[in-house]
């Protein structure tokens, strides 16, 4: 018999049974009050045609959605080992974690990671480590060109993009606060500065994206009147303009309709409680040339403030177009940010979020050594992200040519995270990544500030203990050498060998 029918035949049985069974013990019937809506649910499961797997194993077929739901939670938490969870693995959750909550970040009976496998890296020490007063314990980066009048210093890390309606209120005001505690920079991501983002007085970097969010006329397209509105506030300390994030890159944001409501449309100038899908390319400029006009416009409007833009590498030669706009127009950003394509988002499509842009090492190489060609490194910081959790990470991304760096699932889980991965439904558990006002209102946007500012600092301390183990004082002596990657069973090779900082000019 097939599953159907016997779901159907066991029922009538049963049926039969409890009605034969009551005329004697009429109490019997109550079993109905369990029964029944099991036998309601098969029946509606044969009759419905959308779900072959129910018509055809009726109730039981649920069991299936069911533990697909819980997958991610079950392989977190009883599948998967330390090392080998995505996007961010168990041993690294945990890092964050305790540094966090300001508890023992140290780990007994040695490295979880197989040191013979391919891809393994470490640091190359030295063995005349530096004592810890010689080494620059709170690394700043001063951020300005020759044509800004407001440099900024920034901490050599901070918060990376991420805009009030992916994120809740109460998790912006925490990031925020939690920036202004330490001492580094909040980036407001592309859907406009808040007053969440504004209320606790922390360092902004306000994020310029395709929709003009905060500063669109009534077509989307860039106002500058609204802009300088906002960009001359004293929290705003750079301007980034967001040519492309490396979660999605060539493909606008998305803001789901039901985190879209009344106060973020404001905000953002849009329609409430509809999708805000941002186009992929920008309208204020459609080349290299162009875009450098764009910055010198932002920095006039702003009052001299460091401008710059993010970007996930993809197409070479289009970045040696835009250091030959630099030299040829004599305007060059204050900052380059290098995104990833390892990045996170809270929603993308698959596609983009698996084969599209190049991974940050190899684009932030790429850009650096480009820069450098044209002589036009002196005057512009490099700040990089994609996967910054840990101080070794910090590290290797300067070592490759960067001069500071963003973090932002980091960030979110100091907040509390659990990576839930429903970011991109409404449903985050922990109020992080939500507009559910229930679920946000569990998230303590005092306590958790704390934890940010600790996360912060902990591994900024971790960082300064790195280079004194590698025998150098500040972030600046990093180089390429100082990093080895494993490329097979008996050869480790350093970052100068697999990076080589060769000319590339002429080769885009």
């Amino acid at each position: 018999m097939k599953p159907r029918e016997i779901f159907i035949t066991a029922a009538l049985l049963l049926l039969a049974v409890i009605a034969g069974v009551s005329f004697f013990w009429k109490p019997v019937l109550w079993s109905l009050v369990f029964f029944m809506p099991v036998i309601g649910v098969g029946v509606g499961d044969i009759l419905q045609k959308k779900q072959t797997l129910k018509s055809n194993f009726p109730v039981i077929g649920h069991f299936r959605y069911l533990l697909e739901k819980f997958r991610p939670e079950i392989m977190q938490y009883f599948v998967e080992t330390d090392t080998e969870g995505m996007p961010v693995n168990r041993m690294f959750r945990s890092l964050i974690y305790q540094r966090a909550k300001n508890t023992n970040d140290t780990t007994p009976f040695g490295t979880k990671f197989d040191v013979y496998s391919e891809g393994y890296e470490c640091l190359a020490h030295s063995m005349y480590p530096k004592k810890s007063e010689e080494v620059e314990h709170d690394p700043r980066v001063l951020i300005g060109g020759p044509h800004c009048k407001q440099p900024y210093s920034a901490s050599i890390l901070n918060v990376s993009a991420m805009s009030f309606g992916a994120l809740s209120q109460n998790a912006v005001l925490a990031l925020n606060k939690g920036a202004k505690l330490g001492g580094f920079a909040h980036n407001t991501g592309e859907g406009g500065v808040s007053p969440y983002h504004l209320e606790p007085g922390g360092d902004l970097i306000w994020q310029i994206g395709t929709g003009y969010f905060g500063c669109r006329d009534a077509n989307g397209d860039f106002c500058p009147d609204t802009f300088k509105k906002y960009a001359l506030l004293a929290n705003v300390k750079m301007i980034e303009i967001k040519l492309s994030q490396g979660a999605k890159p060539g493909h606008g944001g998305i803001l789901p309709a039901a985190k879209n409501t009344v106060e973020i449309a404001n905000i953002r100038h849009v329609q409430p409680f509809t999708d805000v899908l941002s186009p992929p390319c920008h309208t204020a400029f459609n080349g290299a040339k162009s875009l450098m006009l764009f910055i010198r416009q932002l920095r006039e409007l702003c009052g001299g403030k460091p401008v710059g833009f993010k970007l996930c590498v993809g197409d070479k030669g289009e970045f040696v177009d835009l250091c030959k706009a630099m030299l040829d127009t004599g305007i060059a950003p204050d900052f380059i940010t290098v995104d990833g394509g390892e990045g996170g988002t809270g929603a993308a499509p698959v596609e983009f979020s698996n084969s599209v842009g190049l991974p940050l090492r190899d684009g932030l190489a790429f850009v650096s050594d480009t820069l450098n060609q044209y002589g036009l490194k002196k005057d512009i910081k490099i700040i990089a992200s994609g996967k910054i959790f840990t101080s070794f990470h910090i590290a290797r991304t300067l070592a490759l040519g960067a001069d500071l760096c963003n973090s932002a699932r980091a960030m979110m889980m100091a907040l509390g995270c659990i990576q839930a991965l429903q970011c991109n439904t409404n449903t985050c558990p922990v109020g992080v990544a939500t507009q559910n006002k229930s679920l946000m209102k569990g998230l303590d946007a005092g306590d958790k500030s704390v934890r940010v500012a600790n996360f912060h600092k902990n591994t900024v301390h971790s960082f300064v203990e790195l280079l004194a183990a590698a025998g150098l004082t500040r972030p600046g002596q990093l180089r390429r050498k100082h990093i080895l990657h494993r490329m097979g069973p008996n050869r480790l090779v350093p970052y100068s060998e697999l990076y080589p900082e060769a000319s590339i000019l002429g080769k885009c």
